[in-house]
């Protein structure tokens, strides 16, 4: 279920244009349920680094600065440690891809802030904003989304297929700043630095934003691999927020 929600998920700038549309109606709402399944699903979810305490907590809109229709905002807490931002962005699309799975749509919403900075002794770290929708919200054509080639992002020929659907990761502002190259048999993927803004989001946050992402794109090719029943064996690199390499390599995946 989880790589056929990587065609499906979108990421919603706003969700006030889905509410305006004629098809929405006010029975499009998250439950009590669902936001208890959330809580639990979260829980299952595989870290890309272990012994880092994550959490979550589901507030009201009020207590965040999120204003883009929302009905709740899911606020993400990790522990301060190596590669922590790498962790959060693997787990949370994770939880992106749950929350398709439930025509819940999901926004990363990465300069929302909130006044609860701490939860159980744990750092916020990022705000995913979600709200009920239609199904026929999502992707209809994953293809059709703007990212960069495969040329662009991958170096080798063994594992284009993988290449074209990894692709179309989210990342903050589209930034998109992954490289991979192959050898033999193994996939090594780097974070790409590009100085400077990047659309909303100011230059002091593209790294720290970009981390998150790295994370995020781990995760996809993570899950196309296990979809593919490909074994791999990983290998993690330190990279953190003062590290400003133009190309930084964060993990070796062995394949066998």
């Amino acid at each position: 279920m989880k790589y056929q929600m990587i065609f499906k998920r979108k990421s919603f700038h706003t969700f006030k244009d889905v509410k305006n549309k004629t098809y929405y109606r006010d029975s499009y709402h998250i439950t009590k349920e669902e936001i208890d399944e959330i809580y639990s699903i979260f829980d299952t979810f595989t870290p890309l680094i272990p012994n880092i305490k994550v959490a979550i907590k589901i507030v009201e809109n009020e207590l965040t600065t999120c204003k883009r229709g929302q009905e709740y905002c899911i606020l993400l807490y990790s522990e301060k440690k190596q590669n922590y931002l790498q962790n959060i962005g693997f787990i949370g699309e994770q939880l992106d891809l749950y929350l398709a799975s439930k025509d819940i749509g999901a926004l990363w919403f990465g300069i929302g802030k909130t006044s609860l900075i701490k939860y159980n002794e744990l750092h916020f770290v990022q705000m995913i904003a979600i709200c009920k929708v239609p199904t026929t919200s999502f992707r209809k054509n994953m293809f059709n989304s703007k990212r960069k080639t495969v040329e662009e992002i991958w170096d080798g020929t063994k594992y284009l297929d993988i290449a074209n659907i990894a692709r179309f990761s989210p990342s903050s502002c589209n930034t998109q700043p992954w490289y991979v190259k192959e050898n033999d048999n193994k996939i090594s993927i780097f974070r790409y630095k590009k100085s400077g803004k990047r659309g909303i989001m100011p230059s002091n946050m593209v790294t720290y934003q970009n981390l998150i992402d790295i994370g995020i794109f781990i995760q996809f090719i993570i899950t196309i691999l296990e979809h593919n029943k490909i074994k791999y064996e990983s290998i993690i690199y330190d990279d953190d927020e003062t590290n400003e390499n133009e190309l930084t390599k964060i993990i070796d995946l062995i394949i066998y």
